[in-house]
């Protein structure tokens, strides 16, 4: 009796191992079975629409902001209806629903694709603005919705990137109707670039690489003409300057000072609106890197 339960006993964990596969093995086929099913009956429910139909569900979608259910009608009538006169426009108003409905990776390749396709339409410089303004509002994350933050602390890549598109849209069509936001919205990406760069600056000062943080506010200096950040740079620049011992160059930099702000900084370093976490938080969590 008592080997019987032995074996009963070693045999259990062995019965439980390929119990949770066979009921984990058919959760899973259940539910590629449900969210297949599910997908089919969506399908259906547009089956017979025609193109007519299509545009104007998918219009009225996005004057009513209800960007998910307009993605769904446009992509279905991009699907089915690939080619024809409305499809750039189709490929327009997707890109748009994308972008509204915080989707950038699919915005993005959405505008990429009707670049591609349509470079010659009437409304390709839209496709441009459009590239620009993802980035430009690119969503950071749970930081930026509930922490009260300072994105030019963190990497700037999106808003390089939205400069860069920002300057193509003007390079390629300078009297685009665009335009003139663009101008506009690259003063405030050329601002927190040089924010960003100081930041970096700073950092290198807190750590005693005094040499790298004045080649960086040099950097500044150079790339940056005429942002908040420069006369901020060139403080920072002359400290490490003094404490490196290279008083000709700290008192080069401390001429252009007191020529260009005789009375200091002409204007704050940042929009006093943008509130910043207190310091010692990024400092915790390392995002002054």
């Amino acid at each position: 009796m008592l080997s019987i339960l032995h074996r009963v006993a070693i045999s259990m964990p062995s019965f439980f191992k390929k119990l949770t596969f066979i009921l984990c093995l058919s959760f899973f086929l259940s539910a590629c079975s449900y969210f297949s099913s599910d997908k089919n009956n969506k399908e259906d429910n547009y089956a017979g629409w025609t193109v007519e139909q299509f545009i104007a569900e998918g219009k009225e979608n996005l004057a009513d902001e209800k960007y998910k259910k307009a993605i769904k009608v446009l992509e279905q009538l991009d699907s089915r209806y690939p080619f024809g006169a409305h499809s750039a426009q189709t490929q327009l108003d997707l890109t748009y629903a994308y972008y509204k409905n915080s989707d950038s990776e699919a915005a993005l390749a959405s505008a990429d694709r009707f670049i591609k396709t349509n470079p010659r339409h009437k409304s390709v410089d839209y496709a441009y603005y459009l590239k620009a303004l993802i980035n430009f509002n690119r969503d950071l994350g749970f930081l930026d919705r509930y922490i009260p933050s300072d994105s030019t602390q963190r990497d700037s890549v999106f808003t390089q990137n939205a400069y860069l598109s920002f300057d193509e849209l003007i390079r390629r069509f300078p009297n685009s109707q665009y335009v003139p936001d663009a101008k506009q919205r690259m003063i405030s990406l050329k601002n927190s670039l040089a924010r960003h760069e100081l930041h970096i600056a700073r950092f290198y000062m807190d750590r005693e690489a005094y040499l790298a943080a004045a080649n960086r506010a040099n950097y500044i200096l150079q790339h940056y003409q005429q942002t908040p950040a420069v006369p901020y740079a060139l403080e920072l620049q002359i400290e490490a300057y003094k404490i490196l011992g290279l008083q000709d160059l700290a008192d080069n930099s401390s001429k252009v000072y007191a020529y260009n702000y005789p009375d200091g900084p002409e204007y704050p370093e940042a929009d006093s609106s943008n509130t910043t976490v207190v310091p010692f938080v990024w400092d915790l969590i390392g995002f002054d890197d």
